[in-house]
């Protein structure tokens, strides 16, 4: 993330936090809405403040994320700006709240999303092979593996994604299973250069449209 599009997520979410935090105070119910805020109406994503699509996200992957920011399981480490604001606004949500938003969100019409990286998918392809295991060699996912979709999922999102496994700042948690298994499966990418190679040929598979 550069400095200035870092400075515009700071304000971004600086503002979204004094907004909870003034409805907290005055007594009123935390809208599960708020997701919008940087999901997008759409739910297609918020390059900006790097929050991923969720429109046509698995169900149950998306309840699993949300418990596991509710839990402090993902989120908490410092170097992890975007999971860091994400860990607060999932803190306040109960089981009906999460049974909610998910209901909500699967109302959203499923796009897939425009590529914005340009890597060589072809180097990517050999590196997604062992990927494929687990997420299909399709980038269909698998919930009997808890591994979900990547087709179609925002680039960047991705990439951001992958770097924080690499670098340990996400799935380094003794009870993020699923977390840490992604994170031994992210280190065999020995550069940055091969992580968008990899989901540059994500951006290939299908979109499940």
């Amino acid at each position: 993330m550069n400095r200035m599009r870092l400075m515009i997520f700071l304000a971004f979410m600086f503002s979204l936090q004094s907004m909870t935090s003034n409805a907290a105070e005055e007594n009123e119910p935390y809208d599960d809405r708020y997701c919008t805020t940087c999901h997008g109406a759409d739910g297609r994503g918020n390059y900006g403040v790097q929050a991923p699509r969720l429109a046509g996200m698995e169900d149950w992957y998306l309840k699993r994320q949300l418990e596991s920011y509710r839990a402090g399981l993902r989120g908490v480490h410092p170097r992890d700006i975007e999971g860091v604001a994400m860990q607060p606004m999932a803190a306040k949500l109960t089981d009906e709240s999460i049974a909610d938003i998910i209901e909500w969100v699967g109302n959203w019409e499923y796009r897939s999303s425009e590529a914005t990286i340009g890597g060589d998918a072809m180097v990517g392809r050999q590196f997604y092979n062992a990927c494929a295991t687990c997420h299909g060699a399709e980038g269909e996912g698998n919930q009997g593996l808890g591994a979900p979709a990547l087709a179609g999922q925002n680039d960047w999102y991705l990439v951001t994604q992958l770097k924080n496994f690499v670098a340990g700042y996400r799935g380094n948690l003794p009870g993020d299973t699923y977390g840490q298994q992604m994170s031994i499966m992210a280190r065999t990418l020995a550069s940055e250069e091969d992580i968008v190679n990899v989901v540059s040929y994500i951006n290939t598979l299908g979109k499940g449209e």
